[in-house]
């Protein structure tokens, strides 16, 4: 079964406009799928590269500008899988769209790490790049309907989004630890030589039972035996790589407001899961209100996403224990969300927050009403 993708029309209609298209996005989350899906729907010639293959890398690292022509050939469209793992992959892409300008480039890249900065400058004015994620809310609502939406909450707290665990829930737990084991460290261990992986994984699991609280690296270095500067760094890594997130405290206006805070969010649930080795069902988890904090924010920053809005996220903290789960900022203006596994569970917001900051929209979110702020009719 294909879900369609909301990237798909935005980048169906962008297309021969003479520039490349390049998409973001972890490992598996359908980056392929969906150019596949968009090139089996025309009738142009399509060459498809896959950079995995140490052949195809050696080619396009240092190809001549007579195997260029060669490469490219007749072909009306190039997709290049992948493509962060390629040498100088700018220069090689700002090459054909330069060269070959009825040509259209389409290029995937599993870590912004090396693609966004081997691509930027040569490609600069000369591409669009997005970011895809696991499924989000709104791409099952269009496939399936709203009664399977609501039926596939609790299996998507536990196994998450990706689009094979989605589609073989009878195989999601098998199917979710091979993708950890397999997919989730595969870039990581190979960017800036990371040597100790033991230390890696040990950083990951303080993380995933950190989910929803404030994160300190010093703290986090402690627990697994490492500094904040390895801690630091491999975080970095994880976000690059689309494994995690970060939110920053909101800090402007009251003295009392704690400063250089973070959360760190898993950009999927079941990862984080399979990263613990917890697939309890949610009747029986004792962590409810943080994978359920987890789930809405990331399926906001994907509805966000998708619809080209350009939005600041954040928590809000003061020293009295004052708290906001979730703060969007879009064009000056705040919108602020209490997250309740609970829906009996009363919330409040507090009124320092509402007096200083003046919030649009204050809204308490719990799984009898979250498809409101994730389905645009």
């Amino acid at each position: 079964m294909y879900i369609a993708r909301s990237l798909a029309s935005i980048v169906q209609s962008r297309l021969f406009r003479g520039k490349a298209i390049v998409i973001l996005g972890a490992r598996q989350v359908g980056k392929s799928t969906l150019l596949k899906h968009l090139t089996e729907q025309t009738d142009k010639t399509v060459l498809s590269l896959n950079c995995d293959d140490p052949d195809t890398r050696r080619m396009l690292s240092d190809i001549s500008a007579v195997d260029l022509r060669l490469l490219v050939g007749r072909n009306q469209i190039i997709m290049i899988d992948e493509a962060q793992r390629v040498a100088d992959i700018g220069m090689t892409l700002k090459r054909i769209v330069d060269q070959y300008p009825d040509v259209q480039v389409l290029a995937t890249g599993s870590s912004s790490l090396n693609l966004r900065s081997a691509i930027n400058e040569p490609l600069t004015g000369r591409k669009y790049e997005y970011t895809m994620y696991p499924l989000s809310t709104a791409e099952i609502y269009q496939t399936l309907g709203l009664s399977e939406t609501r039926q596939l909450l609790a299996s998507r707290l536990v196994y998450g989004s990706y689009p094979d665990i989605v589609t073989h829930l009878d195989e999601a737990a098998e199917l979710l630890a091979t993708l950890a084991d397999s997919y989730l460290y595969k870039d990581i261990l190979e960017l800036e030589d990371v040597r100790k992986p033991a230390v890696l994984q040990k950083i990951l699991v303080a993380l995933a039972l950190q989910v929803g609280s404030e994160v300190s690296f010093n703290e986090v270095a402690s627990t697994v035996g490492s500094d904040p500067k390895t801690v630091e760094r491999y975080v970095d890594l994880l976000e690059k790589c689309y494994v995690i997130y970060s939110l920053h405290g909101l800090s402007r206006n009251l003295r009392n407001e704690l400063k250089k805070t973070r959360k760190i969010f898993f950009y999927d649930t079941g990862i984080r899961n399979a990263i613990i080795q917890n697939y309890a069902p949610v009747d029986l988890r004792t962590d409810m209100g943080a994978l359920w904090e987890n789930f809405f924010i990331t399926e906001r920053i994907k509805y966000n996403a998708y619809r080209g809005r350009k939005v600041n996220y954040y928590f809000w903290r003061t020293t009295s224990q004052q708290e906001i789960d979730f703060i969007e900022e879009c064009d000056g203006r705040f919108t602020i969300f209490e997250m309740k596994w609970n829906p009996k569970t009363k919330a409040s917001f507090p009124q320092s927050f509402m007096d200083t900051y003046q919030p649009e929209n204050a809204y308490v979110v719990s799984p009898e009403n979250y498809l409101e702020y994730l389905i645009e009719i």
